[in-house]
């Protein structure tokens, strides 16, 4: 099987390949578009700034392969909300794959108890659907880092609260994207990268 992480530019993504290879499994990082079309499976991952990241993929021409991708895509973190129509940050225009806003946690009083922004840290998800979430319990553990999120939609497959319930995890056709930091999530992570590899 040919696993491939998009690289484009956005953020470390060796903690990624270093999780795969922990299933046995040699990622190729890579922006070459026909070595990510062939791929079997693709990985979609992003850690920054929204419009700085889509910006990098529109000057590579990946913003017009992604979407039409056929194999099994896996967005993470800022890859996922890329995916989404549109992002507040940086008032970013995204990929529209999945029909949804990114918009930010409103943090109006911090100092009297309010919402800390970002996000940082372990929580919980439940709502699990599909089987990116196979042998995953309710109200597992997974690890994040954000200070955007798309909200429950209709494409909503796991949901985590910060404040207000929001989408987790997003799914659509071969579509798969997760908020949290699967290689960062322990067991659960690895749990969620091996059902990835299986589909």
């Amino acid at each position: 099987m040919k696993l491939v992480i998009i690289d484009y530019g956005a953020g470390n993504i060796q903690s990624i390949q270093f999780a795969f290879q922990r299933l046995g499994v040699d990622a190729v990082l890579t922006h070459d578009k026909e070595e990510i079309m062939k791929a079997d499976k693709v990985i979609f991952p992003g850690v920054g700034e929204a419009s700085s990241a889509m910006q990098k993929l529109c000057e590579s021409g990946l913003d017009k392969i992604i979407p039409d991708l056929k194999q099994p895509v896996l967005g993470i973190c800022l890859g996922m909300q890329l995916m989404c129509n549109s992002s507040e940050e940086g008032d970013t225009k995204g990929l529209g794959i999945f029909d949804t806003e990114v918009v930010k946690f409103k943090s109006p009083q911090p100092l009297k108890g309010g919402l800390k922004v970002p996000q940082i840290g372990w929580n919980e998800i439940k709502n699990l659907k599909t089987d990116l979430f196979h042998g995953v319990s309710e109200n597992d553990y997974i690890y994040l880092v954000h200070s955007y999120y798309a909200p429950i939609c209709n494409e909503t497959i796991a949901v985590a609260n910060y404040g207000l319930d929001y989408s987790a995890a997003l799914a659509k056709d071969n579509f798969y994207g997760v908020q949290f930091h699967p290689e960062k999530s322990s067991k659960v992570g690895a749990r969620i990268l091996d059902n990835f590899l299986r589909m």
